[in-house]
């Protein structure tokens, strides 16, 4: 058998797994269209001009199977991207356990107003405020690969509260507006429930630099690496706030820690500019660490780790918060620390591993950039929730299978026997009646 049929008869047993979640046989074949049209060449991975590589004789009616299937078909998008993810995790454990989970989101820019989730909001990819649509992600990753493992859209306040918008946008009754770091526990939530491997939980000061959502890690479970702000407070080592004033007998006991004029927690930032300039003398000196080999070359940079008390309103708890990690970047050309992140990963663990783990977040950046310059994730030209959910799925979908066929492989190559689907014979596409015309 040659190579080609055998990468075929996999990406048919494939397909074949995720028809099984999809509820009805005739979405078989706008399955197979779809994926096959993620996977092909093309600057496009829109419906229209993916189904004109899929079947140019039958444009149109490939087109509404296609459009139906992706925008209205009512099928479980997390039941199929759990197969997708399933598939692909065989082949990273085969090299390595799951070493992480990746939490982060990404921006798709828009004009207009009417794609469903679209408002003025931070864009990542564009570095600033822009009208787009964000989404919340999960990967699992390993030093080895990534696969995808959740996808949700943020639903801004100005969408949730507007009630003509949500019915034109098919938005059901059960989402309400959540904070993108709740949005992120709860998809954590339901990968716990498909008893997924757990790993320390990576994530940048996007939601590292809210305690709830720390909190909310470690009281699953979880360890974590996250990135902060240069303005969020910590206890230095050693320090913490005081204890309760003494009882003097009159009204209720205090029981609350406090804080007094010279004895206050410190910025990160202040924190990591005192200790290179030696006005605070750590054992844990700044020190040269690489991570990782990159496009081009080693990746490497200055480091130190303390333990610390993260500060956030303990004034108001009756304990300290307990120690944990902080982890400190300084480049060497650089002015002053450029990132910070809190971690709990255990207390003897070696300043590299640490330092490897806080980076492995390149990992769902990269994917996020393959599944939108190759797969065609931001491409979605529909406005509704369905459509936007089920493209991302689908999307990820395809991903996961490159994602198996690269773990496969040393070293990675093209999967090159992709060709367009053609449609069965006497295929009639759901919804309205097709329209057909040949070339």
């Amino acid at each position: 058998m040659t190579s080609d049929a055998t990468e075929r008869g996999r990406f048919d047993s494939y397909v074949l797994r995720l028809t099984k979640v999809l509820g009805h046989a005739d979405r078989a074949w706008p399955l197979r269209a779809y994926l096959t049209g993620l996977l092909l060449g093309g600057k496009r991975k829109s419906v229209e001009p993916m189904a004109a590589k899929i079947d140019p004789r039958h444009v149109s009616r490939t087109h509404q199977a296609m459009h139906h299937f992706v925008a209205n078909s009512p099928w479980e998008e997390r039941a199929l991207l759990a197969v997708a993810r399933d598939y692909a995790l065989a082949e990273l454990e085969r090299h390595a356990p799951v070493g992480a989970w990746l939490v982060d989101d990404t921006g798709i820019p828009k004009k207009g107003t009417h794609s469903v989730g679209v408002a003025w909001q931070y864009c990542g990819v564009l570095g600033k405020r822009a009208n787009c649509q964000v989404a919340v992600a999960v990967s699992l990753a390993n030093r080895t690969m990534s696969v995808p493992a959740a996808w949700r859209l943020y639903l801004p306040k100005a969408w949730a509260g507007d009630r003509k918008r949500r019915v034109r946008a098919g938005i059901s009754q059960e989402v309400a507006f959540q904070e993108k770091w709740r949005i992120a526990l709860e998809e954590i939530d339901a990968l716990l429930e498909d008893d997924l491997p757990p790993a320390p939980v990576v994530a940048d000061a996007g939601y590292g630099d809210t305690t709830a959502f720390r909190e909310g890690l470690t009281e699953r479970g979880f360890s974590y690496v996250v990135g902060i702000k240069g303005e969020t407070t910590v206890w230095p080592p050693g320090e913490q706030p005081l204890p309760p004033p003494e009882w003097t007998g009159k009204g209720r006991p205090p029981t609350r820690m406090r804080r007094k004029k010279g004895h206050k927690p410190v910025s990160v930032r202040k924190l990591a500019a005192e200790l290179a300039s030696g006005l605070r003398n750590y054992p844990s000196a700044w020190q040269d660490v690489r991570w990782r080999e990159g496009t081009k070359g080693t990746m490497e940079s200055r480091f130190a780790a303390l333990r610390v008390r993260p500060a956030h309103r303990d004034e108001l708890r009756h304990t300290p918060r307990p120690e944990e990690w902080l982890l400190m970047e300084w480049p060497t050309q650089e002015a002053e620390a450029t990132k910070y992140w809190l971690s709990t990963v255990p207390e003897g663990v070696e300043l590299a591993e640490m330092v490897a783990l806080a980076k492995i977040r390149w990992r769902i950046e990269r994917d996020f950039q393959e599944l939108k310059d190759e797969l065609g994730l931001d491409h979605y030209e529909g406005r509704g929730w369905r459509g936007f959910h089920h493209h991302g799925v689908l999307c990820m979908a395809a991903y996961c299978f490159l994602a198996a066929e690269r773990g496969r492989l040393s070293p990675p190559q093209l999967v090159a026997f992709l060709q367009p689907a053609p449609v069965p014979e006497g295929f009639v596409p759901r919804g309205s009646p097709p329209k057909t015309r040949t070339a």
